[in-house]
C-alpha cells in the first residue's frame, strides 16, 4: 500500500506545479493560411437534400382525433356559455358580498324593521289562506305596505317606476290584442260569411 500512495503523489503533485511554455515561429516556414470553422471535419454538414417524412398515424392516435372531432362543438359551446355567465356571476358574487358587508355594518334600527316586514308577509299569508292567486297577492302586498311605512322616499320611487312598466305592458298587450283582433275578425270574408248575415 505504501508503494502505491508513493507514485501516486508523484503526478499529483506535478499537476499543482506551475509553468511557462514559450513557442516561436520558424522563420522558414510559408506562412499558412486560417482555417475557417465550417471547414472543420467535425463542423461539416453532410451534404444531400433531407427530407420530413411523417410517420403513419397510429389508431391510438386516430381515434383521439375522432374523439377530439366529436367533442369540439360541444366543447365550444361550454366556453361560450362560460364566457356569457361568467360576469353575471361575478356580478352576483359581488352583490353578495356587498350585502354581507351591509349587514354586518347595519345602519342602527335595521333588524328591527326587517323583522315588522317579514312579520307582515307572513300575515298576508296567513290570511290568503285558500286561493292560489291571494297568495300570489298578499304576502308581497303586505311586505310592501309595512316597507311603505318605514321607507317612503323609496315607496314612492318604486311606485312611479312599476306604474310607469305597467303602463307600459298594458299598452304593448292592447297593441297585441288589437292586432289580433283585427287579423282575425275584421276580414271582408268573414264579415260576409258570418252567422248574422245569411
Amino acid at each position: 500500500m505504501f508503494k502505491v500512495i508513493q507514485r501516486s503523489m508523484g503526478p499529483a503533485s506535478l499537476s499543482l506545479l506551475t509553468f511557462k511554455v514559450y513557442a516561436s515561429q520558424k522563420k522558414d516556414s510559408p506562412p499558412k493560411t486560417c482555417v475557417r470553422v465550417n471547414e472543420l471535419s467535425l463542423y461539416s454538414v453532410p451534404e444531400g437534400q433531407s427530407k420530413y417524412v411523417e410517420e403513419p398515424r397510429t389508431q391510438l392516435e386516430e381515434s383521439i382525433s375522432h374523439l377530439r372531432e366529436y367533442c369540439e362543438p360541444y366543447t365550444s359551446w361550454c366556453q361560450e356559455m362560460y364566457s356569457q355567465t361568467e360576469p353575471k356571476m361575478q356580478s352576483l358574487v359581488q352583490w353578495g358580498l356587498d350585502s354581507y358587508e351591509y349587514l354586518q355594518n347595519a345602519p342602527p334600527g335595521f333588524f328591527p324593521r326587517l323583522g315588522v316586514i317579514g312579520f307582515a308577509g307572513i300575515v298576508g299569508l296567513l290570511l290568503a289562506r285558500g286561493s292560489k292567486i291571494k297568495k300570489l297577492v298578499y304576502p308581497p302586498g303586505f311586505m310592501g305596505l309595512a316597507a311603505s311605512l318605514y321607507y317612503p322616499q323609496q315607496a314612492i320611487v318604486f311606485v312611479q317606476v312599476s306604474g310607469e312598466k305597467l303602463y307600459d305592458w298594458g299598452l304593448r298587450g292592447y297593441i297585441v290584442i288589437e292586432d289580433l283582433w283585427k287579423e282575425n275578425f275584421q276580414k271582408p270574408g268573414n264579415v260576409k260569411n258570418s252567422p248574422g248575415n245569411k
